[in-house]
């Protein structure tokens, strides 16, 4: 009998697959249901540390710094992610600022906090203390990080206003734009392998 690690189980279907090494750039995908069952992890676990250490440090940068400045007439205001999630909030919209505080910083945040922790201790081929519910909170958390679709609707953003105001984009702009730039990056990373190089403290 095989032993465990040696096969991947669809997430979707169930279907079962003998592990096979992966070349620079492969993905095995499910003959059933064509769902991604493996990807070639390019990167070391101390460099997908270091990802998430860079993703930590602008995160904090993207939302304690202004994102853009507008201009009219001799007056100019700036305002960061927070100062916009204020405002929705006196203005009566209470329901899109929670969802854009949890979309846009907690869960984005709880998704970077966790990776990090797994990966502390995945450095030296040790399993976190909760590993498992780690990994498990990860699955559920990443849908909910909207970054990206944040950046892509700031642009648009921006564009537009430049029809009515002097905008400049401030440095939380660009640290939400390199924050997605690091998303990207990570996406390519299968959380999963975690499981093959780790192993438990008392195994």
């Amino acid at each position: 009998m095989r032993k465990g690690q040696d096969l991947i189980i669809c997430e979707h279907c169930d279907s079962v697959y003998r592990k096979r090494p992966l070349a620079r750039g492969q993905v095995s995908d499910c003959v059933v249901c064509g769902a991604v069952l493996d990807r070639h992890q390019w990167l070391s676990v101390d460099g997908q540390f270091a990802l998430i250490v860079a993703a930590l440090i602008v995160f904090v940068i993207a939302n304690v710094s202004p994102i853009v400045t507008l201009g009219l007439s001799g007056m100019t205001a700036a305002t960061t992610l927070w100062g916009a999630v204020i405002a929705m909030w006196h203005d009566g919209a209470q329901i899109v600022a929670v969802l854009t505080a949890l979309t846009l910083f907690f869960f984005p945040l709880a998704q970077i906090m966790i990776f990090g922790w797994v990966l502390f201790f995945a450095r030296d081929g040790r399993r976190a203390p909760g590993f498992s519910r780690a990994m498990s909170s990860l699955v559920r958390v990443k849908p909910w990080s909207m970054i990206e679709v944040f950046m892509l609707g700031t642009l648009v953003a921006v564009v537009k206003a430049h029809t009515y105001f002097d905008v400049v984009t401030g440095p939380g702009i660009w640290a939400f734009g390199f924050l997605t730039l690091l998303i990207t990056v990570f996406s390519t990373h299968d959380p999963r392998h975690l499981w093959d190089v780790t192993k438990d403290a008392n195994a």
